[in-house]
């Protein structure tokens, strides 16, 4: 693994495995059963220029469990960019506070510009319709867990991208991911402009993996083994993409779909935000409670994957054994009501 982690591009199938390897270490820690103080005194600058709630507090709360102190930057009104700092200059300046950054940008290639300018470790949380490297990771490991818990493997198997599959940047870094391991079949449905762009499409084509493209939901997907669907990123379009849009039922994923078109072990994930507004057309809330759905399980695993993301780079991911005691507070037998236990 480099220095930062602000691709997928720089990962290997090695460092993957790695990375889930020592996540699946971190589980209790995440789940509130031990406590470790290996980052004890180190520091986390959290600069988020674009609007998160997960990404942010799941990174400040992974930096946390493993002893660190977090700094936050939310928004440019209260950054000195709104003032005409430059990328450069913002690097350097919070690289002499923190010893790990986190960065949220709405520009593409603004976080790589940005880690350009510093040797310590930088993580890209999202650039505009960039890629979200650390998103395709706990995609990736929710994945390998529920194929575990269901018995299936990997390999061959079938995988439906749907959504705004042009502007989602969730989507573009998990292809790739999926895409270092052994073939398996991807089906892309989109709605009309918002479809994949072709140079992901080719790339995981060239390394073995059949991509299919459909034009709606409105088909039989009851092969397919995860449904992996994304809002409509509408703050990205332009002002003519923008006019007129509508998005039909054929895009909405929901329990009629799932019953109907897909089977019974179907894993159901979204990177969320979902527009949970009854014209929203997005991931339905009717499949609350429906043992399918696992986003819930997704934004958990995002803690134990981030804890891992950081003591790799920080290189403290082989000290952890050596540091765990147990917590002292109560912890709730389960963390949402509908939830299984602990």
């Amino acid at each position: 693994m480099s220095r930062h982690l602000l691709s997928v591009d720089s990962l290997t199938r090695d460092s993957v495995n790695h990375l889930m390897h020592v996540a699946a270490r971190m589980e209790p820690i995440a789940q509130r059963r031990q406590v470790t103080r290996v980052l004890e005194g180190a520091v986390l600058g959290n600069l988020f220029f674009e609007a998160s709630t997960r990404t942010r507090v799941s990174f400040h709360a992974a930096f946390c469990r493993l002893g660190g102190s977090v700094c936050d930057t939310t928004g440019f009104t209260f950054s000195s960019m709104a003032k005409g700092e430059s990328l450069y200059d913002t690097s350097r300046v919070m690289s002499g506070y923190c010893d790990a950054i986190v960065m949220r940008h709405p520009d593409q290639g603004s976080v790589a510009e940005f880690a350009a300018a510093t040797h310590v470790p930088v993580i890209n949380g999202g650039d505009g319709p960039g890629e979200h490297p650390s998103q395709a990771l706990l995609d990736f490991y929710t994945i390998d867990k529920e194929f575990a818990r269901l018995g299936r493997k990997l390999a061959g198997a079938h995988v439906l991208l749907t959504g705004d599959l042009k502007y989602g940047r969730t989507v573009h870094s998990l292809i790739k991911l999926l895409s270092l391991y052994d073939p398996m079949r991807i089906t892309l449905v989109a709605p009309p402009g918002l479809e994949m762009p072709d140079y992901l499409i080719d790339l995981v084509a060239s390394r073995g993996h059949r991509v299919e493209q459909r034009a709606s939901l409105a088909d039989d997907y009851r092969d397919v083994d995860v449904v992996y669907t994304t809002r409509i990123q509408k703050e990205r379009f332009t002002a003519e993409m923008s006019e007129g849009f509508s998005l039909s039922r054929d895009f909405t994923v929901d329990r009629a779909f799932m019953d109907k078109r897909c089977g019974r072990d179907t894993i159901v994930m979204h990177p969320l935000p979902r527009d949970s507004r009854a014209d929203a057309n997005d991931l339905d809330v009717d499949l609350n409670g429906d043992p399918r759905l696992a986003i819930f399980r997704q934004t958990d695993n995002g803690i134990p994957v981030r804890m891992a993301i950081f003591a790799t780079l920080l290189q403290v991911d082989e000290l952890i054994e050596k540091d765990l005691r147990p917590v002292r507070w109560f912890v709730p037998e389960r963390v949402g009501v509908d939830d299984a236990a602990l």
